[in-house]
């Protein structure tokens, strides 16, 4: 008599070479996107501090046919709308996005607006000590869908490079939402009644 494969084993197994092919063509499609589009169409910026709105203001006064995406949390977004004013960004060029929790969230409520919009290829805005865990989450998650970015470091005084362990731990959460949807933003009890 032959022995029972478990269905356990099964799906284990399935679920972890379903991972590996989606990761896998992830690199295959940054590379077509860098090809067909080697010039950014857009401007996205993470929310968390004013100095990225600033730069990013100023940064869009020599490309200004490009439109900004901003995702922060929603308290912040007028705040973020009068930096942008006094930079002379043109409400119709300004996109504000509040449903973000945290960094993860920062992109993965945009992607499919993005790609909606024809967006392939933007401009990453973010602090340079936050930039390294932002390039591995646009990876994954703007990778996925065919979105690539051009990183743009805001200098920022003593703030420390973030942890290995933070980037490993989004890298997860990035792998899940790739096959689930889901970001295990609601796993944190802050931001339970602002899952996205």
């Amino acid at each position: 008599m032959k022995p029972k494969f478990p269905k356990s084993r099964f799906f284990f197994w399935f679920g972890v070479g379903l991972i590996v092919v989606l990761t896998a063509l992830i690199p295959v499609r940054i590379a077509v996107t860098f090809h067909q589009l080697p010039t950014p169409q857009g401007i996205f910026v993470l929310g968390g501090a004013v100095e990225r709105m600033e730069f990013a203001g100023k940064f869009w006064q020599s490309r200004r046919d490009l439109d900004i995406w901003v995702s922060d949390f929603d308290w912040n977004l007028e705040a973020n709308r009068r930096v942008f004013k006094q930079f002379g960004v043109p409400d119709s060029q300004l996109h504000l996005d509040g449903r973000a929790t945290d960094t993860v969230t920062n992109f993965t409520s945009l992607v499919d607006d993005f790609v909606a919009d024809n967006l392939h290829h933007v401009y990453l805005i973010t602090s340079d000590y936050h930039m390294l865990r932002s390039r591995v989450i646009a990876t994954i998650v703007f990778g996925s869908r065919g979105v690539v970015v051009t990183p743009l470091g805001v200098v920022s005084s003593g703030d420390e490079d973030e942890s290995l362990v933070r980037v490993v731990r989004d890298f997860g959460r990035c792998l899940l939402w790739v096959v689930s949807g889901r970001t295990g933003a609601s796993l944190n009890p802050r931001f339970r009644e602002h899952n996205v």
